[in-house]
Formats: C-alpha cells, sequence, structure tokens
C-alpha cells in the first residue's frame, strides 16, 4: 500500500529541489579541490587502474572501460561516460590528458570522436601520478552505488591536477571555471607557500602569472587585473591567437595565425570570418584559408598590400573569437564538500594540506608493515638462535604452534611464521640477511616515528615530491613548457582606423515613416522624387557624408548611433531600421540627425518633462542604443531639437504656448529632467527654441515659415500652462520644420 504524505506543496517542492541541488552540486558539477577531479573522471582512472592500464601497458577498447566505469561504479548513461573519456584524451581540452586514446578522439574543429568500439585508451603518466599510493590506506573508500565494490571518496592526487588541467561546471545556482595553468609553475608557487606560509597572493602570481592554456593563445589582460582575479578567486582574461605577418613575392604579403583560443572550434570561426568578408563587415580583409594539418595554419590575405597588418587583426579580434574571454570562478568543493569559491592561495594550501595528510597516512601505513614484519623477524632470528630445538619441537610435538609459544615465549604471530618457514631458509646466510633486514626495519622505523612527528620534516618531504612533479611534468619538458605567452594589447582605435579607410562621399539619408532606410549617393535635393513601398512615405530626409554618424532618438528615450557608410544602398527601398538597431516593435523614431559633436540638444517626453543634453554624451556603442531619457508606462519620448537660441517654445496637446527663458532649464547626460509645461488634459506636442530678438518661425501644413515677434502675453516661468496662441498660428501644433 502506497504512503500518502501530507504536506504543503512549496514545503515538499523546497526540500526535494535542495536535495536535487545539492546532489548536482556534488557528484556532478564541481570538482574536489584536493584532486581537481568530478566523481565521473576519478572514477574512470580508478576502473582503468583496476584493469591494469597503466601507462606502460597495452591499450583497451573505450567501450571495455566504460562499461566497466557504468558497471561498477558510475550507474549513468554509457555516452555521458565515453563523453568524459574523450574529453580527458584530448590534448586541445584538457592541458596534461589524463588519458592516452588511440584511434580518432576529434579535433580542434568540434569533429566528434569516433564510437567507443573504434577507440582504445590507457592512463597516461599524470593519471599514474594522481593514483600513486591508492592501495597504502593514503584515501578513504565507499561503496558504490550497489554495496558490492569499493571506491576512493578522492584520490591521493600526487600531481597538481586542480588548477593544471582546470575544471568547468555548471550546478543549480553556481559554477565553476578554472582555466589550464602550467604544473612546473604551479610547484614553484607551491614550493614558495611551503617554505613561507604567509605568503600573500601577490607573491604567488609572481610564480605562477596567468593560464597555460592546451591551444597556447597570447593573454592581453592587465597584471593589475589578473592579480585582483586570483584574489577574489573571480575574474576573466582576454585570449587573442597568435598570429605572425607572412612576406610573399612582389612585396605582397599575407597574416598566418598559428595558435587560436582556449575552447574556440577552428571549423566555427573560419564560418565567422567568412561570413564577415561576405556582408563586407571587414572592409580590409579578402579571403580566409584553412592550411591547417597537425599544426593550425589559418590565412588571412588582405585587400591590399597598403593595408595595416595591426588595423586589420585589431577588426578581426573586435568582431570575432580570434579573441575570446576565458572566465576565472573558482568555486569548488573544499576538504569538508562543502561548496565555496576560493582565491589561490587557499587552493595551493588545500593542495598541501591534502598532500600532507596522504603523507601521513602513507606513513602509518608503511609503519604497521615495519611492525608486522619486525615481529616476524624477531621470531625467525629466536628460531635460528635454537634451530635444534625448535626442530624437535616441529618433528615431535602433536601440537607443535602451542609447544613454540611456551617455550620460547612467541606470539601467535611469531609462531605461525615459523611453522610455515621452508626448509631453504635455513641456512646460515640467510640468517645474517634477516638480521640486515631487521636493522634497516627498525632505521626506516626510526625516521618514520621522526617524520610523523615532524612538521619541518613533513615540508621537506611534500617540497621533494613537488620538485619531482615540476622534473617530470615541468617547463623542461615537452608536455610542460609554457604554451601561452603574455602582451599588452595594442592601444588602436579600431573605429576610427577603418572610419580612415572609407572614401569620404556624400550621401542622402532618407527614412520612411515605416523605418525603412537607406543612403542615395550624393545629395539630393528635396523635389527628387523617391519611392517607397505601397503605403509608406518619407519622414526623414537630409545630407551626409560616409563619415558622418547618424543619431536616432526614438519614443523610448534611447539614442542609437549608426554609421553612414554602414547604410544600405539607395536602390530599392532600403533595409528596416530594425536590423540594424535593437528597437522594439512598439516603439518608433522620434528624431533622425547627422551627429555634429559640440551642439547641445533638448529632449522632451510627452509628460512635459526635459532638459538639455550635451550631444557628445548620446552617443551610442552598441546597438541597445543608450538611454537618455527616462520613461515609464505610458509616458514615451516626444521630442528633439538642436539648441539655437535663448528662448524655449513649448506647445501641448491642448493648443496651449508657453515661453520661457532657456537658463531654466538644466543641463544633464541622463534623467527625467524638470516640468516644461504643465497640462490638465494630454501631453506635450512639441518643443523648440529661438532667439528672442529675432522672433518665433513656425512651419504650417503646406512647409511656409510665419514669424511672431510680440509674445509677451506668451512668456512665463517654466511649468507653467501657457495660454492658447496668438490668432493666425499654425493649428498643426508643430513648432519645427
Amino acid at each position: 500500500m502506497n504512503k500518502i504524505s501530507h504536506q504543503p506543496l512549496g514545503e515538499a517542492l523546497g526540500e526535494r529541489y535542495l536535495s536535487y541541488a545539492l546532489s548536482t552540486i556534488m557528484n556532478r558539477a564541481l570538482p574536489d579541490v584536493r584532486d581537481g577531479l568530478k566523481p565521473v573522471h576519478r572514477r574512470l582512472l580508478y576502473a582503468m587502474r583496476q584493469l591494469k592500464l597503466d601507462a606502460n601497458s597495452s591499450f583497451k577498447k573505450s567501450a571495455r572501460v566504460v562499461g566497466d566505469v557504468i558497471g561498477r561504479f558510475h550507474p549513468h548513461g554509457d555516452q555521458a561516460v565515453y563523453d568524459a573519456l574523450v574529453r580527458l584524451a584530448q590534448d586541445f581540452a584538457v592541458r596534461y590528458p589524463l588519458i592516452d586514446g588511440q584511434g580518432n578522439f576529434g579535433n580542434i574543429d568540434g569533429d566528434n570522436a569516433a564510437a567507443m568500439r573504434y577507440t582504445e585508451s590507457r592512463l597516461t603518466e599524470v593519471a599514474g601520478a594522481l593514483l600513486e599510493f591508492i592501495d597504502l590506506d593514503t584515501v578513504d573508500f565507499r561503496e558504490t552505488y550497489d554495496g558490492e565494490d569499493k571506491e576512493p571518496v578522492v584520490l591521493p592526487g600526487g600531481f597538481p591536477n586542480l588548477l593544471a588541467n582546470g575544471a568547468a561546471g555548471i550546478a543549480v545556482g553556481m559554477a565553476t571555471s578554472i582555466p589550464p595553468h602550467n604544473a612546473g609553475e604551479i610547484c614553484d608557487a607551491l614550493l614558495h607557500l611551503l617554505k613561507t606560509p604567509n605568503a600573500g597572493v601577490a607573491k604567488l602570481v609572481g610564480f605562477m602569472p596567468g593560464p597555460d592554456l592546451p591551444t597556447g593563445g597570447i593573454i592581453v589582460e592587465s597584471t593589475a587585473s589578473i592579480l585582483e582575479a586570483y584574489t577574489t578567486g573571480r575574474g576573466g582574461f582576454r585570449v587573442r591567437a597568435k598570429w605572425e605577418k607572412e612576406e610573399l613575392p612582389r612585396g605582397v604579403w599575407q597574416i598566418v595565425v598559428t595558435e587560436i583560443p582556449y575552447q574556440v572550434q577552428k571549423s566555427r570561426l573560419i564560418e565567422k570570418i567568412a561570413e564577415l568578408i561576405q556582408t563586407k563587415k571587414v572592409p580590409l580583409l579578402e579571403d580566409v584559408r584553412d592550411e591547417s594539418a597537425e599544426d593550425i595554419r589559418l590565412v588571412l590575405v588582405p585587400r591590399s598590400r597598403s593595408v595595416d597588418p595591426e588595423i586589420l587583426m585589431e577588426s578581426l579580434f573586435k568582431l570575432t573569437e580570434l579573441e575570446n574571454r576565458i572566465s576565472l570562478n573558482m568555486n569548488v568543493l573544499d576538504a569538508d564538500q562543502i561548496p565555496r569559491v576560493m582565491n589561490l592561495k587557499e587552493i595551493l594550501q588545500a593542495f598541501i594540506d591534502h598532500r600532507r595528510d596522504v603523507l601521513i597516512r602513507r606513513s602509518n601505513f608503511r609503519l604497521d608493515k615495519i611492525e608486522r614484519r619486525l615481529e616476524v623477524l624477531a621470531g625467525y632470528l629466536i628460531a635460528y638462535l635454537n634451530l635444534d630445538e625448535v626442530i624437535r619441537i616441529i618433528r615431535e610435538e602433536d601440537e607443535p604452534k602451542e609447544e613454540l609459544m611456551k617455550a620460547f615465549k612467541l606470539t601467535d604471530v611469531q609462531a605461525e611464521a615459523i611453522l610455515n618457514m621452508r626448509l631453504r631458509s635455513l641456512r646460515k646466510l640467510e640468517e645474517m640477511e634477516l638480521r640486515t633486514e631487521d636493522k634497516e626495519l627498525k632505521k626506516e622505523k626510526a625516521d618514520l616515528k621522526k617524520l610523523l612527528k615532524s612538521v619541518d620534516l613533513q615540508d621537506k618531504a611534500l617540497g621533494a615530491e613537488f620538485k619531482d612533479i615540476k622534473v617530470r611534468f615541468g617547463q623542461k619538458t615537452e608536455l610542460g613548457r609554457r604554451r601561452t605567452d603574455f602582451a599588452e594589447a595594442p592601444t588602436i582605435d579600431v573605429g576610427e582606423a577603418l572610419e580612415a579607410l572609407v572614401e569620404r562621399e556624400p550621401v542622402t539619408v532618407i527614412c520612411s515613416e515605416k523605418g525603412w532606410i537607406r543612403a542615395m549617393k550624393g545629395h539630393v535635393d528635396a523635389a527628387t522624387e523617391v519611392k517607397y513601398k505601397e503605403g509608406d512615405r518619407e519622414r526623414f530626409r537630409f545630407h551626409a557624408d560616409t563619415h558622418d554618424k547618424i543619431l536616432v532618438f526614438c519614443t523610448n528615450g534611447r539614442f542609437y548611433t549608426i554609421g553612414a557608410d554602414k547604410l544600405p544602398g539607395g536602390r530599392g527601398n532600403g533595409e528596416p531600421i530594425r536590423l540594424i538597431i535593437d528597437l522594439e516593435n512598439d516603439q518608433d523614431i522620434v528624431s533622425m540627425m547627422v551627429f555634429k559633436g559640440e551642439r547641445t540638444l533638448l529632449v522632451a517626453a510627452t509628460s512635459g518633462h526635459g532638459f538639455l543634453v550635451p550631444e557628445s554624451d548620446v552617443v551610442a556603442n552598441t546597438r541597445k542604443g543608450k538611454v537618455v531619457l527616462n520613461v515609464k508606462g505610458a509616458v514615451e519620448a516626444q521630442a528633439c531639437t538642436v539648441v539655437d537660441g535663448d528662448k524655449v517654445a513649448v506647445i501641448g496637446e491642448n493648443n496651449k504656448l508657453l515661453l520661457f527663458s532657456l537658463d531654466e532649464l538644466p543641463t544633464m547626460s541622463r534623467g527625467r529632467g524638470v516640468v516644461l509645461q504643465r497640462y490638465k488634459d494630454g501631453g506635450l506636442s512639441d518643443v523648440t527654441t529661438y532667439h528672442g530678438k529675432d522672433g518665433l518661425i513656425v512651419p504650417d501644413r503646406s512647409g511656409r515659415m510665419h514669424t511672431y515677434t510680440d509674445l509677451r502675453d506668451w512668456e512665463g516661468k517654466r511649468g507653467n500652462a501657457g495660454r492658447l496662441p496668438p490668432r493666425g498660428f499654425p493649428k498643426q501644433k508643430k513648432l519645427n520644420p
């Protein structure tokens, strides 16, 4: 009979989701700070060791390994386990591969590995270092999921795997991202921390200055930024491709990329560059070719020999994954299995503490073995001293074991050992060897006891281990040589550089009421007829040139910036402006103009609020634009005009006109502004500025301009309601042409 539990739904869901979250964090996503492994990786390595697949053995089918893992330790899908195995064997994904793969294990283009039945694998020397001494009671074991076997809780970790190979994972509410580092540099930092426990993060970063990625590349992050990332445990690194200029005959040259950023698929990168060439978004580049074999070789062909290679590469770094950002989030499970973000020193100290614990447990295990052996040796030596009597007891007595223990005061273990001793061992030479072994073991026992009591001796032993790791996997080895370099990013303004390469040509910018925009060649006058889509008509038309920036102010209070050279040509109807900028369908364009740089703009909302803003403060650098006028709810941006005068004229939807001094308006970079005019019904219709001495010039419906000079009755203070305009004033409630 099913048990029914009466519990509030929210409480029940909370408990179960928390259990799921903790399971995900501890058993899947976050690595252990001690060995740097997640459970699936740990089980893979342990299962391969059980199969005797060490670095010197022959290969076995990967399917055999995966079957052993899911059958004995990891009850999950075989493909998930095989994917984990494949990644540990990929030298472009893992800095120090833990598995030696034979067959197709994928490539940097993103191609998948062959099926597990076709590939073979075994452990590498690095994995061997991680598993070393696991049989000497150095770590705890727990029951497997079915209770039929045992698996290690953590590996002894004779190699600083967490930092050397890095880790990545996403759990519930938290994630980890640790890039690979150089093992030799890690050992240098460990040795310094061992010698100077009070060392700061800055000193440790001096030994390991940054990541060392499997695919090489160049880190262009500042030293201060790197130090902050390692101090807080969170940050990131900008990594660029390594490239060189290759000279060709007759003054022609090309750029060859030899290393790409970590975790970037080469095929996808080439597709992106080809797409940019096709859409003419990299005007300096003519072609891209992949000439890679075992090594990466991407050839970038410039459009002409006069192109500056630095500017070409900077434009590509800006637009493609030739520059990538690698995040750092050192969120790991500590020795108590509690997830937390550690800084560099804490991670190094946790590794030292783990190796110290392994050293102590290994020493105690050896000490116990020595004690047992010395007990047996003592019995053997007694037997040699009384050999004739021992032989007589064994031959004549019915219970020789008890008689031996009684006659020579032997322990049960010693008596059993004597009875099991072979006759061939009863020669004189064997006695000498036993005495030598006894002496050596007693010396080793004394040394181990000193080691267990002395932190200094433990530090010396750990230092020797770290030096050995550095010799085996450090910078002087082919595997351990540093692959990623450091450099300062060139201070080149790509926008200005590319703008200088664009030929200056006059254009006429035209935008329809439905938002279709284009740039016709030359300065087309207003009388020239332009065709539009059916049901559409002209809204904006003004002259510019290809070096200009176009400012677009919309009802959401944002300014957008578009390069005139990026606008579609005059043939056809152009393109919807929403393809160029991120403008929602329920938003509309308020104003459009050429950016001059030194002017002041007056912006206002339907609520009657507004302010002055320097034109230089409204330029946007992204498609999302820049918020300048704060609007919310039913309020929208209504007007934007260039300030030209000392007076402000504002008219509402209620047809009331108010004039006041420009000095009453504040200058701001962003905000809601102040009240220009108050309304009982409706809102603001239009606002403009004018020179008081020249009068207010207003257009009528047909485009003719009317000048009003005697407007003293309509002048007042900002925020007044105003009054109905003079007789004959244009009725469309617009103040700007």
